[in-house]
């Protein structure tokens, strides 16, 4: 079904995107021969497998082919995604990681608790791994789940280098399945991911071919009249912003895999009817942001970030960029389930299969229509539009365009003024105004201020609202056990997610990390993280080094996550226990949105 006001992407540009590429990868060059040829005799989009304490793994830049042109990637022993890590919850394992390319390289343990040292970022924790040379990874394993890894080097993440970890528990899982496979989605671009970036720099919507047109101002003006989609058109229009801005970039120029398959090459799981199978659900993705689901059946989702958590069944749910779900299906009949991963803004999606048997498929669901952004996405309020029944805009009642300052603030000011007690959530969650914002969020690197957000963390997100479906939110989530650190927070520490969508600008605070201080974390301390979220995209933040609690709408504890997603127009909160010494990335997992500034150093000390 299309969506009412705008077109989905051209049916010419779902076609091509389905039809690309039907092989995982290319030559094998810069590999030992004798890891060529084992290579070669993998099946196809099953990904190596490595387990034990000791591993050695290659990079090297490799020829890939998943549109039918030869493209270079970057590989690790030769495969997109890189090999399966099986660990063992206690074992200490050894990683010797030798970098074949002319650049430098990095690899980073998602998620993965370790000494400062081996976390694997270049500036802060290490140089990195130099061209030729050997790097030693070593830790000791604290914890068990569903992990990932990837480069921590410029764009090397969105060229293939990404690959799932899974850690065997000490004690056995408070769930049973019978089969378990690894589902790791990702996205390919033929491009260079620098002429991505620069795309972006030069023209942020490069990529989005969902934008206003007077055919759909007219099919607005028909269903809520003349004067309010014009008032619509012109909020939007004011803030060089789309209500259909979800993705900076698109199935325009991705191509969404499946344990590194296309839709077109079906990545396949086998299963006997009545079998429970654990799905580790992966978002390796640079930029997209997945709504999950396998028609037919439900899913049980067991574990959220690598952590159990209470078992919730669902229909659907919402991936971030480097989130984790591990879900259990029971597929009763003998025949072929879609798993169907839609891209957010609905220009593309990765599929795979679950089947008794290899060359099963089932029908593949129609997109979704294109998801429409509301003011109340934004964070706006009714200021300014006194007198006026806005009542339908956007799909909410009031809303407020004022570009300028909030009364009180300095525009002088330029240097950032650390405050807390930014608002207080209702218990059940819902709007709140936002009482601070930092002066340096006033200037070229911020478009828009929220002046209200939600703290309902039971919004599954837009685009799923409402769809007929059972969507996970992290409301459904309760990681099991309960917090790792019963403290009450001593400190708590406000930061506005700020961007300029128009000069494709991306900060904490409208600090871009390049002029920014880092944040200190006193040893040993409880504290808690507020974020805002004042811009009109979805950011999955991480916190390197340590675990970040979810709290509720109350301050109650909620779920345990490495990454969290910040909705637009929303406010979360978290607690951290600062027990890992050192310096730590802190950052918005978009890539590009990282390179862009939306990223901190944490000193631990």
């Amino acid at each position: 079904m299309a969506n009412p006001d705008f077109p989905l992407f051209p049916a010419s540009l779902s076609r091509r995107r389905f039809v690309q590429g039907l092989v995982v990868t290319g030559t094998l060059g810069g590999l030992p021969l004798a890891l060529k040829s084992a290579l070669a005799q993998k099946n196809y989009g099953q990904p190596a497998v490595l387990s034990g304490t000791e591993f050695v793994l290659d990079i090297a830049s490799t020829p890939v082919n998943f549109t039918r042109t030869p493209r270079p990637a970057t590989t690790v022993n030769g495969q997109i995604p890189a090999p399966l890590l099986r660990w063992r919850e206690g074992d200490r394992i050894t990683l010797r990681v030798t970098n074949h390319m002319a650049v430098s390289s990095s690899i980073h343990w998602h998620g993965i608790l370790l000494p400062n040292p081996m976390d694997g970022v270049p500036g802060l924790t290490y140089s990195g791994i130099a061209p030729g040379a050997t790097f030693v990874y070593q830790f000791d394993v604290r914890q068990s789940g569903t992990y990932w890894y990837h480069s921590h080097t410029r764009f090397q993440e969105q060229t293939g280098l990404y690959g799932p970890i899974i850690i065997e528990p000490r004690e056995p899982d408070p769930f049973t399945y019978d089969r378990d496979y690894v589902v790791m989605l990702s996205d390919w671009t033929d491009e260079d991911p620098e002429e991505v970036y620069e795309h972006l720099k030069q023209m942020s919507v490069y990529y989005n071919y969902v934008r206003p047109t007077v055919g759909s101002l007219v099919h607005r003006a028909e269903k809520v009249g003349l004067e309010k989609a014009m008032a619509s058109r012109t909020a939007w229009d004011k803030m060089r912003m789309s209500p259909h801005d979800l993705s900076d970039v698109s199935g325009a120029t991705y191509t969404f895999l499946t344990n590194g398959v296309t839709p077109a090459g079906n990545w396949t799981g086998i299963f006997r009817p009545g079998e429970k199978i654990r799905l580790r659900v992966i978002n390796g993705s640079s930029m997209t942001f997945f709504d999950v689901r396998i028609p037919g059946l439900k899913m049980t989702v067991v574990a959220a970030d690598g952590q159990n958590v209470h078992p919730v069944s669902v229909d659907e749910f919402r991936l971030g960029v480097a989130e984790t779900y591990d879900v259990i299906v029971e597929p009763a009949d003998a025949r072929a389930y879609t798993i169907f991963s839609q891209a957010i803004d609905r220009s593309g999606y990765a599929r795979g299969t679950l089947a008794p048997q290899m060359g099963m498929e089932a029908e593949v669901p129609e997109l979704d229509p294109v998801p429409r952004l509301t003011m109340a996405d934004m964070g706006m309020s009714m200021a300014g539009m006194k007198g006026k029944d806005m009542t339908g805009i956007d799909g909410m009642k009031h809303s407020d365009m004022q570009g300028g300052a909030m009364k009180g603030m300095d525009m002088a000011t330029t240097k950032e003024k650390p405050r807390t007690g930014s608002m207080t959530a209702k218990p059940d969650g819902g709007d709140v105004p936002v009482k601070f914002h930092y002066p340096t969020e006033y200037g070229p690197s911020n478009q828009v201020r929220a002046q209200q957000v939600s703290t309902r963390i039971d919004d599954p997100g837009v685009g799923l609202r409402n769809n007929g479906r059972k969507v996970l939110s992290y409301a459904d989530l309760h990681t099991i056990g309960g917090p790792e650190d019963p403290r009450e927070p001593t400190r708590e520490i406000l930061l506005h997610l700020t961007g300029n969508m128009d000069r494709f600008m991306w900060s904490f605070n409208g600090l871009p990390f390049s002029a920014a201080e880092p944040l200190l974390f006193h040893y040993g301390e409880r504290l808690r993280i507020v974020l805002v979220n004042d811009t009109m995209m979805n950011h999955p933040i991480h916190l390197h080094g340590m675990f970040s609690e979810l709290e509720a709408p109350d301050g109650s504890f909620q779920v345990r996550k490495h990454t969290i997603t910040v909705q637009p127009g929303h406010r979360v909160s978290y607690r951290v226990s600062a027990n890992a010494r050192g310096n730590w990335a802190y950052h918005c997992h978009l890539l590009y949105h990282m390179e862009a500034g939306m990223f901190r150093a944490v000193v631990v000390a």
